[in-house]
């Protein structure tokens, strides 16, 4: 967690049950005045509305796009069954209950199909290759680099840099369309809910993998 004048920042990971009850437990005890979301509205609609990635959506986001997304939800969904809790459950816990405190909703992500599109566009043959690779390592040979963690608690910071450091050593083009440009935007839409709301108490919930890069954005502005 991080503070900035009158925000206050929860880094999360989305199949994490003490993620649930840290951001339930800040929003009910401090009340903020916006709480402000790492979600587009098309992805809102789709966590509160269960609703799965549908053929339909090629021709908006692009073969690539689909596929992409298609195996990221699949891979989300499985680790979170394994912990028993579904991908993106401490966000739809703040939407509910900015509803029962009838408190503002910020929806600070860049739109869904803008990301994978430029995903789909930039991500190189040699990183498509890397990823068969490391999944097929991970799962046939059952090596990893990064030391196991528990699913159900957010991982610590040192790890998740060191996560973000591997990801951006051997995928740069995911690197920059899924972090980097992110948090550019959302640093972005956050500055200004700041600026427009400087009497207000503003929680932002986003993975932790944004926390720092978002944090140290703001303080550069």
């Amino acid at each position: 967690m991080r503070v900035y004048k009158n925000l206050t920042i929860i880094g999360t990971s989305h199949i994490s049950k003490e993620s649930i009850l840290k951001v339930g437990n800040f929003i009910s005890k401090n009340k903020p005045d916006i709480i402000a979301l790492e979600l587009d509205r098309k992805r809102l609609i789709a966590l509160i509305d269960k609703r799965k990635p549908g053929l339909k959506d090629i021709g908006e986001i692009g073969i690539k796009g689909f596929l992409i997304n298609l195996i990221g939800a699949y891979i989300e969904k499985k680790l979170g069954k394994l912990v028993g809790v579904m991908p993106g459950s401490e966000m739809k816990t703040a939407f509910e209950l900015s509803r029962e405190y009838n408190t503002k909703i910020a929806l600070i992500d860049q739109d869904i199909s803008i990301t994978l599109k430029k995903l789909g566009r930039r991500i190189t043959f040699k990183e498509k290759f890397r990823i068969v690779k490391d999944l097929l390592k991970g799962i046939i040979f059952r090596k990893s680099d990064i030391e196991p963690f528990d699913l159900t608690k957010v991982p610590s910071e040192s790890l998740i840099l060191k996560l973000i450091s591997k990801v951006k050593e051997r995928y740069p083009n995911i690197y920059d369309v899924l972090i980097e440009e992110r948090n550019i935007i959302m640093a972005k839409g956050l500055y200004k809910i700041m600026n427009e709301n400087k009497d207000k108490k503003i929680l932002a919930i986003i993975g932790a993998g944004h926390e720092k890069g978002i944090f140290e954005i703001l303080k550069g502005n």
